[in-house]
């Protein structure tokens, strides 16, 4: 997607994130993966850093493939790879694919690895990480897609009227493989794996940020696990040919194979959206409440604080725009879902969720 103005200021990743088992402990715990391209159009031989000290002072914007690969809860850590464009090999149409060095990304294979010495981290802050060490071998086999509608068509990235884009190729994603994340040895088993796939890209960053995935969920009314189910919300404030709307989130609930879906850009279904966000002393709270002509979707999710991770960014004009952009792998939850006649309500399930994946934050002052 880094094609005319996007290419010259412009970003595009690739996310996804999983469950994993420790070979030893038995314990699970969520990682994520991703690649982030910036700027392609001002690449140099090596990669720049927008956050480096000269290139702050004389406005040089960033330009690199990132690496960023981690996991969350006890042992949570958050690495960065940086890449210059003369290394990186890009396929840009489907089947899409990004390789550099041992780093590798495509709709079915994820390879790769961060190695970052302490001395490294304290070197080069620039870098927005932590020190330690990761490297993966996975395969993705993405079951469930969320097309987000004509907001992510032809002609609205053709014209590149929107500051951020969102798909969800693999909203619900089996994830496949072995991590070895600071010496300790981990094992992804797809049923297992809770993985999510999406991409973004774009000029700019929403605020506020919102995410909430997961298909780890089980019927309060049948007691049973929802094995054809998964949803994804996600938005924020987005910017239209730079006009900023009012706070939308897009959201999709497949449940048990038929798609109940809450989409601000279809107007016609009249989507309505209230969503608030709190912070305990413990806990990052998410409500979200969306409507349509059809259906009623109450979500409340929560995530334990110190599993969670401030994830860094820096958008493509080299400012950090989010100081506390809250993320995590732990989150749980419920969902209830309606079906809705007029002002009358019928409940579809009453679901619990777990093993969500969950972020939200606001731009900070620059």
């Amino acid at each position: 997607m880094l094609t005319g103005k996007f290419a010259r200021r412009g970003y595009d990743w690739w996310w996804h994130s999983f469950t994993a088992v420790n070979d030893e402990t038995g314990e699970e715990v969520p990682f994520f993966v991703e690649y982030f391209l910036c700027n392609p159009s001002s690449g140099e031989k090596e990669a720049v850093c927008g956050q480096k000290a000269e290139n702050k002072a004389c406005g040089k914007k960033p330009s690199y493939l990132m690496v960023k690969a981690g996991c969350w809860g006890s042992d949570k850590v958050q690495l960065h790879r940086f890449i210059g464009w003369n290394d990186v090999r890009l396929h840009a149409k489907a089947p899409y694919s990004v390789e550099a060095f041992d780093c590798f990304a495509s709709d079915r294979e994820l390879r790769g690895s961060i190695n970052i010495s302490k001395e490294e981290c304290e070197s080069h802050p620039e870098w927005m990480c932590d020190a330690g060490s990761m490297e993966w071998s996975l395969k993705l086999e993405k079951k469930v897609a969320f097309n987000v509608g004509y907001g992510a068509s032809g002609l609205f990235r053709a014209l590149k009227a929107f500051e951020m884009y969102w798909h969800a190729e693999g909203m619900k994603t089996f994830v496949s493989g072995k991590i070895t994340c600071n010496g300790k040895k981990y094992t992804v088993v797809p049923e297992k794996s809770y993985g999510y796939a999406d991409k973004n890209w774009g000029c700019g960053f929403t605020s506020p940020w919102v995410w909430l995935s997961s298909w780890d969920l089980v019927s309060r009314v049948t007691e049973k696990r929802l094995e054809n189910s998964v949803f994804d919300i996600g938005g924020g404030r987005p910017k239209v040919f730079g006009i900023a709307l009012n706070r939308k989130l897009l959201s999709a609930f497949w449940y048990e194979g038929k798609c109940y879906e809450f989409n601000f850009s279809k107007f016609w279904t009249g989507t309505k959206t209230q969503f608030s966000y709190e912070e305990t002393e413990k806990e990052i709270v998410w409500h979200v409440e969306q409507s349509n002509h059809n259906a009623l979707m109450k979500t409340e999710m929560r995530c334990d604080k110190d599993k969670m991770l401030w994830v860094n960014y820096e958008d493509p004009d080299g400012i950090k725009r989010f100081t506390q952009l809250w993320n995590g792998g732990h989150g749980h939850g419920n969902v209830k879902l309606y079906r809705k006649r007029g002002k009358s309500l019928t409940l579809i399930d009453d679901i619990d969720v777990g093993h969500a994946g969950c972020e939200y934050g606001e731009f900070s002052a620059v």
